[in-house]
């Protein structure tokens, strides 16, 4: 069956609910569409359906047929298959076996007093800067740059490059640019594994180097993952959550009075990014029905988690940004096997952001309405352009 609705359905906006997608989520869990690069696809909105999605082993990442297998677009990372068919779940086990020491509870709590003080470094040149200034480029996309830089051990002068080709990687609508960051990734990968042989240190890319069973392709493959993984989708998660925070004076104030609230902040600020990140893609690796739909063996399955988020059965008043939810069972890290590993990380992150800026900024405001706010063209993430706020 030819398909019959066009993606995207809505563009990606902090503040403004996809009212198309859920018109679309409210006449069936799954239906068929042809994606912004016009392959056809299914696309699924229903929250159980992608829930039980997410830990399906017979979809992945791989395709048995990759040259030819549908894309969503043109990101090389990012819209396309990835990896080898054969031995995806083997690859899988081996990365979260490598990785889960770095992303445990204990190790993130040992974290948790550089992370606090980098926020404050952060905040400090912000407010020795003084007003007017952009809270984007100030904190949300520099706190998680500098953590995982210092997680993988990339020197201070280097992190801004990694910004650069993280962006290029992202980039939906120029294949050529994507690969050409991915391709600059890889490589400096590489050479981080190979500078950490010789001079290793305390941090995640010598510790791979030691473990003696991986290859400095896999090094790299692990170390650009964390770093694509741990920066992207917590920044602009940031992003939206302090947009709006800043949009709702009564919740910034709640959360200045109360910083036990940052957990529940956080996690609302995880569900609602979801309105900036496009749909997680899968292939089909076995003929399977979804919500009574036949799809076939290789096909692509985009599993749309903002629809997952804002599905009116689980999350009462699911449009409202709301830091005192508590019942949050989003699906943004993922579920069952490809859970995220770093949610522990982000969380923190996200935490120490949210507690020190209302603190130390009880009068912060946004100089923009919040509607105004735009975002990155053609990103995975669509990370806002810019925060422009005063105090």
């Amino acid at each position: 069956m030819a398909a019959q609705i066009q993606l995207p359905l809505d563009p990606p906006h902090p503040a403004r609910p996809q009212r198309n997608l859920r018109a679309l989520q409210k006449l069936a869990p799954v239906h068929r569409v042809s994606t912004a690069v016009g392959d056809p696809a299914w696309l699924v909105t229903g929250y159980q359906e992608i829930k039980q999605l997410l830990a399906d082993p017979r979809l992945g990442r791989s395709h048995h047929d990759p040259e030819n297998a549908a894309r969503s677009g043109a990101s090389e990372l990012l819209d396309g298959p990835r990896g080898d068919y054969e031995t995806e779940q083997k690859w899988i086990a081996t990365m979260r076996s490598r990785l889960q020491p770095f992303f445990s509870a204990g190790h993130v709590k040992a974290m948790r007093p550089r992370v606090e003080a980098l926020t404050g470094e952060l905040l400090d040149r912000l407010e020795k800067q003084g007003p007017p200034a952009d809270l984007a480029e100030a904190l949300a996309l520099l706190l998680p740059r500098e953590v995982i830089g210092e997680l993988l051990g990339v020197p201070v002068e280097e992190r801004e490059l990694l910004d650069e080709w993280t962006t290029a990687v992202s980039d939906a609508r120029d294949r050529e640019r994507s690969a050409a960051g991915l391709a600059a990734l890889h490589r400096y990968g590489h050479e981080l594994a190979a500078r950490k042989r010789a001079h290793p240190t305390q941090d995640v890319v010598s510790w791979l180097c030691e473990d003696g069973t991986l290859s400095d392709d896999q090094i790299a493959q692990l170390a650009m993952g964390v770093l694509f993984a741990g920066y992207e989708t917590t920044a602009t998660a940031l992003c939206v959550g302090t947009a709006l925070l800043l949009d709702s004076p009564e919740q910034w104030r709640a959360l200045r009075e109360n910083p036990a609230l940052a957990p529940t902040a956080a996690e609302e600020s995880v569900r609602v990014v979801s309105r900036l990140l496009p749909p997680v893609i899968r292939y089909t690796r076995e003929d399977l029905e979804i919500a009574g739909a036949e799809v076939r063996r290789g096909e692509l399955v985009m599993l749309d988690i903002y629809a997952a988020t804002h599905d009116e059965n689980i999350f009462p008043d699911p449009d409202r940004f709301d830091i005192t939810r508590e019942d949050n069972p989003h699906l943004c890290f993922g579920f069952g096997l490809r859970y995220c590993i770093g949610a522990p990380l982000a969380r923190l992150e996200l935490q120490a952001a949210l507690t020190q800026l209302t603190a130390r900024f009880p009068r912060m405001r946004l100089t923009v309405p919040v509607e105004d706010l735009t975002v990155r063209p053609g990103s995975f993430a669509a990370i806002p352009t810019s925060l422009p706020v005063t105090w």
